[in-house]
């Protein structure tokens, strides 16, 4: 969809990314508009695990936006060059993931194309995700134009996109379920020949178990994934901090183990022993995050044996590196470190809701309450528990989820409908209810805005309740517009315009459709369906080709059969062989030539080898002699 482009911004002195409309797109108004007005939502996403946008613009009858330069590769790239990743790590990967989602769900963005491609890793390790609204600017993703693809990437589907339903914050986190099950097995959950056949897979087949193709992977983390990949939305994580949390703990429960294995180091003086056992807390004074002794083992690689002055070089080397880097803390450790700015999370526990909420706003916290039912002894409305921990270091500005003890208490259930789908969630977990919510196709309310809440508003409901959200979908049907004749770019417009996008392209060859034209849509022109159905644009490649069949060597007859049955017409046309050459009655050259490729239903010309014919027979009567004569007699 554009150009990316390496630049300098001079005004402030830095990298920015600059990314440039191909000027097709440029030129369509409803595109333009979709563009400018996710560009400015995604740019009032500021949170360190997303790629920042600070400006949109237009220059030379194209668009562009400005947006923050990341140094490092894509997690796409990193699995092409590491393939399998720990899961440790891909754990770490996905929770700063699910804080970039969960903030951007808060603001209303949802991303639609959460890919490994869209997913930056910084050379310090810090995730970056990319691209927030402006996969839905695009209509859902890239590939537009390929052959038999859907807009977006088919590998990351949620089944209710590939089906063409409306999505929720619940689509982003199946994405990140089929990014995490590639990070630990190597390859997504399903594959096929085309995108349709994999967002088909995506909506129908069962995903595979993570831990059948890695024995590393732990049940708890094997769960976490199969409740991600979940058919139904209801059925996965209600939101990306509910996510983080539990790969938080996951995280915290496989960090902090009674023992741990390491590989010792090679020396001469005990060579026999590969690998001991330490107490947790030895290793990870070290540097390095324990790990449970059933859950690896190493395999041991005999080391290379080393004299006694290689290790006395070693040590002195050591030495040498250990004194520049003192000599750099007392010099220059007073300056700014690079990188976010870590603060400790303060202690919140055992505090009044409000208190602990000013604590860690004041602190540089953003925060979100949730309710528990009050343990024994805890008083309503103080804190139970923090997620993170009290005293670890975190960036300033990430979040940190209370859970407040509630009391059985009743709370009148206020009336939810014509608030946003956001607005009400949040008013109700105020409140100490849980949320659900369903769409509902609505040709009255806009979308994404509550219908009506079940039960009915004004009702006395204990704190924890479930209330069930009626969302519009908005219109319920349209009528498939007739886009015959038109450009792919053309139709798929007209199809936005009418409540229909993401159309899967297919390519079919027609004598009477230009290439690149649409040749008609399934379902055709008029028919009512669904808003957001998929509607499928069958493209024409032009007048329908095949391959010439190499005929020159065979005999004619075999010729003749062989261009046939491959949907050309022979013109035979002889030439003149020697009388007796073999190659008499054998194909000596065709145009065009063999293995080429042309229109079906077009002429072939072979030549045919034919003998000269005999010199016709020698009619002329044989000469003969005269009749002898007597010689004249002599006078005498």
């Amino acid at each position: 969809m554009a150009d990316v482009f390496l630049a300098h911004d001079q005004l402030l002195d830095r990298p920015v990314a600059v990314k440039v409309l191909f000027p097709q797109f440029a030129s369509e108004p409803l595109f333009v508009e979709r563009f400018r007005r996710e560009a400015q939502a995604a740019a009032n996403l500021n949170h360190p695990s997303i790629v920042a946008v600070y400006d949109w613009g237009e220059y030379d009858r194209t668009y562009f936006i400005v947006m923050e330069y990341v140094e490092g590769r894509s997690l796409a790239e990193v699995l092409r060059a590491e393939g399998v990743l720990h899961p440790d790590r891909a754990t770490e990967i996905a929770i700063d993931t699910a804080a970039a989602l969960g903030f951007a769900h808060r603001n209303g963005t949802i991303h639609r194309d959460i890919k490994p491609g869209n997913i930056l890793i910084t050379p310090s390790g810090q995730v970056k995700v990319t691209d927030f609204g402006i996969a839905r600017a695009f209509g859902g993703g890239d590939d537009l134009t390929q052959t038999g693809s859907v807009m977006g990437t088919a590998t990351y589907f949620s089944p209710e996109q590939a089906q063409g339903k409306q999505v929720d914050p619940r689509s982003d986190l199946y994405s990140l379920g089929v990014v995490l099950f590639e990070m630990v097995t190597g390859q997504p959950p399903f594959n096929g020949d085309t995108p349709v056949a994999i967002a088909y897979k995506h909506v129908q087949d069962p995903a595979p178990q993570a831990s059948s193709l890695n024995p590393k992977i732990t049940p708890a983390l094997g769960s976490v994934i199969d409740r991600l990949l979940a058919k139904m939305p209801p059925e996965r994580f209600a939101s990306a901090e509910d996510l983080r949390a539990e790969l938080r703990r996951l995280g915290d429960e496989t960090a902090a183990p009674s023992r741990a294995v390491v590989v010792a180091q090679p020396a001469e003086v005990a060579p026999a022993k590969a690998t001991t056992t330490i107490p947790a807390v030895a290793a990870t004074q070290h540097g390095g995050p324990a790990v449970m002794a059933q859950s690896i083992a190493p395999e041991y690689v005999e080391p290379p044996r080393r004299n006694g002055l290689f290790l006395l070089a070693l040590l002195l080397m050591i030495v040498g590196v250990a004194g520049i880097a003192a000599y750099i803390a007392v010099n220059f450790g007073d300056q700014e470190a690079e990188g976010p700015e870590l603060v400790e999370v303060p202690t919140v526990t055992n505090r009044a809701q409000g208190e602990a909420e000013n604590i860690l706003e004041d602190s540089g916290f953003t925060f979100r309450s949730r309710f528990v039912d009050a343990p024994d002894g805890v008083p309503p409305g103080n804190v139970v528990d923090q997620i993170p921990a009290a005293g670890e270091q975190k960036e300033k500005g990430s979040e940190v989820v209370i859970e407040v003890a509630q009391s059985n208490q009743k709370v009148t259930l206020g009336t939810m409908a014509g608030f946003t789908l956001d607005e009400a969630t949040r008013r109700l977990e105020q409140d100490g209810f849980a949320v659900d919510f369903t769409f509902e196709a609505n040709n009255e309310i806009p979308e994404d805005v509550v219908i009506r809440s079940e039960p009915e508003p004004g009702q006395e409901l204990e704190r924890g309740t479930r209330v069930q959200l009626i969302v519009s979908a908005g219109p319920d049907q349209v009528e498939v517009p007739d886009v015959k004749d038109l450009t792919v770019l053309e139709a798929s417009t007209e199809l936005a315009r009418a409540g229909l996008p993401n159309p899967t392209l297919v390519q079919e060859p027609s004598e009477d459709v230009p290439e690149g034209t649409v040749i008609r849509t399934e379902p055709e022109a008029g028919s009512p369906v669904l808003i957001d159905r998929v509607v499928l644009l069958v493209v024409s490649t032009g007048p329908p080709t095949a391959i010439v069949p190499p005929v020159v060597g065979l005999d004619q007859a075999s010729a003749t059969v062989s261009l046939e049955q491959a949907g050309f017409a022979p013109f035979v046309e002889f030439q003149d062989v020697p009388n007796g050459s073999p190659d008499a009655g054998i194909v000596l050259s065709q145009d065009p030539v063999g293995n080429s490729s042309l229109v079906t239903g077009s002429t072939v010309r072979i030549a045919v080898g034919v003998e000269l014919a005999p010199p016709p027979p020698d009619t002329t009567p044989p000469a003969t002699d005269p009749p002898a004569t007597d010689p004249p007699a002599e006078d005498g």
